[in-house]
């Protein structure tokens, strides 16, 4: 086994490519010499695996840490969810999964994992990794509950999974993780469109106020779409709207959404905008808006604001 392939099973692509995590070994069976490893346009990504530095992506750590590892491996966990695409924080290390203890390896940016269940593994873009719904649970156990939400409605959107098929899913599971993914695929909902709307979501539901409807959708009188709003309660027909853009935006667009909105407004009902603020720096307040325009717009028996949603929001 040479000392520079680890694994023994190097799996650099063929032909040679420096646009890939490549071992020594892999380096001199193409043809080149010790000394290209010198220049300067080359960096390692993890000890003995290395890369072009024009190549470099949110996929190169987990694929070094795959080469060093049998090809049964796969990535699992926070790696395999950032293979699918999906939204999860910055981790710094690799996770990889396989199904002997002597197949790990380790390294500072390595984070090994052994199971002995069988595991759906897909191949995305080139990476084995596991499936999406094994991924959301497996993520259970390094994400807070808004980023495991966050990441189920994500999910739901891009492969098109129903989130009632989610949640049987982590019910039936028996994996490590299963009931903090369970706990999270409970809070998940069909056609979220983006975090942020996650987020404030959820800072609605855990502070106790009743919960809206998802995507609400207003037509013409002709059936034709007219407009897509995040949150909405039809009862006393109020939208809860998430604005996320930045005030160098033009002037001119800004107007018309305020048109847009008056509109609404004339049409019996009535638009409550949180901005990026309201959800990271005033949680509270925009607790309290949302509680009051509730009761202003006639809504029965709503609660007082319970303090379970500070365990996840900055007050």
């Amino acid at each position: 086994m040479d000392k520079d392939d680890p694994a023994g099973q190097s799996g650099a692509a063929t032909p040679f490519s420096f646009d890939l995590p490549f071992t020594r070994r892999d380096l001199l069976a193409a043809g080149h010499s010790r000394g290209t490893l010198r220049r300067h346009d080359f960096v390692q990504v993890i000890e003995r695996v290395w890369i072009q530095k024009a190549a470099l992506d949110r996929l190169t750590l987990i694929r070094a840490a795959l080469l060093v590892h049998p090809p049964t491996a796969f990535a699992s966990h926070l790696s395999a969810a950032a293979v699918h695409g999906l939204p999860v924080p910055d981790h710094g290390f690799a996770h990889v999964t396989v199904t002997r203890h002597a197949d790990r390896r380790f390294r500072a940016q390595i984070k090994p994992h052994v199971t002995e269940r069988e595991r759906r593994v897909v191949l995305v873009q080139g990476i084995r990794t596991t499936d999406p719904i094994a991924t959301f649970i497996d993520c259970a156990g390094w994400l807070s509950l808004v980023e495991q939400v966050i990441l189920g409605d994500a999910l739901c959107r891009r492969f098109r999974i129903k989130a009632s098929k989610l949640l049987r899913a982590c019910r039936a599971s028996t994996d490590y993780y299963a009931r903090l993914a369970t706990a999270a695929a409970e809070l998940v909902r069909d056609g979220v469109d983006s975090p942020m709307e996650t987020r404030l979501r959820l800072l609605i539901v855990l502070a106790g106020l009743p919960e809206p409807v998802v995507n609400f959708r207003v037509h013409h009188e002709d059936g034709t779409w007219k407009r897509r709003f995040d949150l909405y309660y039809p009862a006393i027909r109020v939208i809860i709207e998430y604005d996320g853009r930045h005030h160098a935006e033009s002037v001119e667009q800004w107007n018309k959404d305020v048109d847009r909105r008056e509109e609404f407004d004339d049409e019996g009902y009535r638009i409550l905008v949180v901005t990026a603020r309201g959800i990271f720096q005033e949680p509270g307040r925009t607790l309290e808006r949302i509680r009051t325009l509730l009761i202003r717009r006639g809504m029965e028996d709503v609660a007082p604001i319970n303090d379970l949603w500070r365990e996840h929001f900055a007050a």
